[in-house]
């Protein structure tokens, strides 16, 4: 038996997404209906079915696990020999013979039979019992848009273009050609699954008539070729609101990829980068900004003009004895919070010392400079 995780190219530690995800890209690539007389890829395409049959479902792919680790998939040492008596399932004791045996532990047909009839929807040495593949919700999707500062501080509805697989328009997703409809496979009878001897014990594998469907289309439809699904670009208006920070993801319900077998759409999430401003630097609700004092200023005290988000301004007292690098804060008049009000606007001064001074100028510095006393005495 086949590695499944190895068929569907996914490490053994790969989430339930990343299996699904893996699955749906293998399933679209060797779909007979894509591959017409391609028997390598009808194979693989039934081979794929067979491990996701397992993967995806959370007590069947334990099961796997276990099995797998006991060797029970393979000969040699710890492969699976009839003979040994057991209890219905994995034994503890069991396991710990296995350990104790340095991996050489025996299963007689009973204990695999019972197992790998949970594990496959069949029965050791019967027919098998499996089920027809239920429907599946659609894949989430991604997309990333770019916006400006400007249209942050106000909110912005931007035209997201999505290429993505969408149920087809011309047979609305059944795969068949318009005025027909599929039938259910005769030779599984509508489960999607046949019975597969594999010595002693019998295992369920997809039906090779249907591939996994249970039903069969004799007149597929001309645009999606039976596949019920087509590539295409949708565009999406998105609202993005004021305030919302570089990186978030704004959910839309329902436009993901279409989901399998008439299961819902998916969900699309649109990542929002937020372009940086020359002006302003965002710290969460709050912006800073710096604003150059003339030496005065700082040392007498003033009132300064300072520019806000948006194109206006504000007057702000500058105390006396301000220092290079003091912050103020204007309270509301930074970024607009998603849940009402606005951050804070933090002015950072910056003293501006002249490149060159006059000759009255540097009169004027060295008669105050006589007058100050000086900062690096420690008396």
């Amino acid at each position: 038996m086949a590695d499944f995780y190895t068929t569907l190219g996914v490490s053994k530690n790969a989430s339930q997404d990343e299996v699904k995800k893996a699955f749906r890209k293998l399933a679209r690539q060797y779909h007979p209906d894509k591959n017409p007389g391609d028997k390598a890829a009808e194979e693989k395409f039934k081979e794929v079915n067979e491990a996701y049959e397992t993967l995806s479902d959370p007590e069947k792919r334990k099961q796997y696990d276990e099995l797998s680790r006991l060797g029970a998939f393979g000969a040699g040492p710890g492969g699976f020999r009839p003979g040994a008596g057991g209890s219905q399932g994995f034994d503890p004791r069991m396991y710990q013979q296995w350990q104790q045996q340095g991996g050489g532990v025996q299963f007689d047909m009973g204990d695999l039979g019972d197992i790998l009839g949970n594990l496959f929807g069949g029965a050791a040495g019967g027919a098998g019992r499996g089920r027809r593949r239920q429907a599946e919700r659609g894949a989430d999707l991604q997309a990333d848009v770019t916006v400006s500062f400007e249209d942050v501080l106000h909110g912005v509805t931007v035209r997201v273009p999505v290429e993505k697989q969408d149920t087809c328009e011309t047979c609305r997703g059944s795969g068949a050609r318009p005025g027909t409809t599929p039938k259910v496979c005769p030779e599984c009878q509508g489960r999607g699954v046949v019975s597969r001897n594999q010595g002693p014990f019998a295992l369920s594998e997809a039906c090779p008539r249907c591939h996994g469907q249970g039903t069969i289309i004799d007149d597929p439809c001309p645009t999606c070729r039976g596949t019920g699904v087509q590539t295409r670009t949708r565009r999406y208006n998105v609202k993005v609101p004021a305030g919302v920070k570089d990186g978030s993801k704004i959910r839309i319900k329902g436009k993901g990829e279409a989901g399998l077998r008439g299961g819902p759409a998916g969900d699309l999430y649109v990542r929002v980068r937020v372009e940086s401003d020359d002006l302003f630097e965002r710290h969460g609700d709050d912006l800073v900004v710096e604003v150059p004092v003339t030496v005065a200023e700082a040392a007498l005290g003033a009132t300064v003009r300072v520019p806000t988000p948006g194109g206006g301004k504000v007057s702000l007292k500058v105390p006396a004895g301000s220092q290079d690098g003091r912050t103020l804060r204007l309270k509301g008049k930074g970024m607009p919070r998603l849940k009402g009000g606005q951050g804070n606007l933090l002015v950072k001064l910056r003293v501006s010392i002249p490149a060159r001074l006059n000759k009255e100028q540097k009169q004027l510095f060295e008669k105050l400079a006589a007058t100050l006393p000086d900062p690096r005495s420690t008396a």
